[in-house]
């Protein structure tokens, strides 16, 4: 088995923290493991891209366009913006939020519309708001470990590898809301 994984989000939403966790959990499965990140413009509420890939032999970290098995996305333009990396037959499973980018925000361009709708028109899309389910658990910024749990169907690894590098991976303190926010993801 091999997985070419691409994460992608906005500053904050701890994306390069999920590729950490997806290629730790890979590792303790015996999986050779490569990783890049892409932080662009991070600080500002920029893009921010990371990829892991995994598998018995891995010869560069870096996922090229229409390779992907999956795109974990934590907001839907990002989605949108990376959607061409997917292979035929990838799933891309996407945090439904909008988070404005510059370019919204100062008005020079619109937020399109029917992002997900649309993705689906073309791709196998997983929806889930992760947000929402975040803020129900107290604390909105483990958004990124309700959407690993979603997505982990789809990664190939044991669900109990995926939990023991949460526990070993988040900081000591939030440990038990995470693992928590992992499971409600996974159960979703």
């Amino acid at each position: 088995m091999s997985k070419n994984v691409m994460i992608v989000g906005v500053g904050g939403q701890g994306t390069l923290l999920t590729s950490r966790i997806i290629g730790k959990s890979a590792l303790s499965e015996g999986y050779d493991v490569k990783i890049s990140e892409v932080h662009g413009m991070a600080q500002r509420g920029g893009s921010v891209v990371t990829f892991v890939r995994y598998g018995e032999k891995v010869s560069e970290p870096v996922v090229e366009e229409g390779v992907a098995d999956i795109i974990i996305a934590f907001e839907r333009l990002e989605a949108l913006r990376y959607s061409h990396f997917l292979k035929e037959g990838g799933v891309i499973v996407v945090n439904d939020a909008r988070i404005d980018p510059m370019t919204v925000v100062t008005g020079a361009r619109e937020y399109p519309e029917d992002i997900i709708e649309n993705l689906k028109k073309t791709y196998s899309v997983y929806a889930i708001d992760g947000q929402a389910l975040a803020k129900e658990l107290g604390n909105s910024k483990v958004l990124n470990s309700v959407v690993l749990g979603y997505a982990s169907r789809h990664l190939g690894l044991k669900k109990e590898t995926v939990e023991e590098t949460v526990k070993t991976t988040v900081p000591p303190k939030t440990i038990d809301l995470n693992l928590k926010a992992f499971n409600v993801g996974y159960d979703y």
